[in-house]
């Protein structure tokens, strides 16, 4: 019987500050823009996932099925940088799981 790899999902929740947001439609464009950046580059499931009313913050979901632990780690940061680098918003506050 041949050896299975175990699969994991990588997920993280980012939830940040966007000070340019005046309204909960410029929010929504910030929100819009970043999740489909994230989809594109990295391949990874990513939603607003709270504080859907509130329009200076943001609450992201990103989750991606990795083989293992390093390329988890390796992906994790990655989308960190990208979060930082690429968006309208401060990051307030970031939280990495791996299942």
């Amino acid at each position: 019987m041949a050896e299975t790899s175990s699969i994991r999902i990588a997920a993280m929740t980012f939830r940040l500050h966007a000070p340019l947001a005046h309204s909960l439609k410029e929010k929504r464009m910030i929100v819009k823009s970043l999740l489909t950046k994230l989809r594109n580059t990295f391949h990874v499931s990513a939603a607003e996932i709270d504080e859907q009313d509130t329009h200076q913050i943001i609450v992201i979901g990103i989750a991606a099925v990795v083989p293992h632990q390093a390329m988890a780690d390796s992906l994790m940061e990655q989308i960190s940088l990208f979060v930082e680098e690429n968006c309208e918003a401060e990051i307030l506050e970031e939280t990495r799981d791996l299942r």
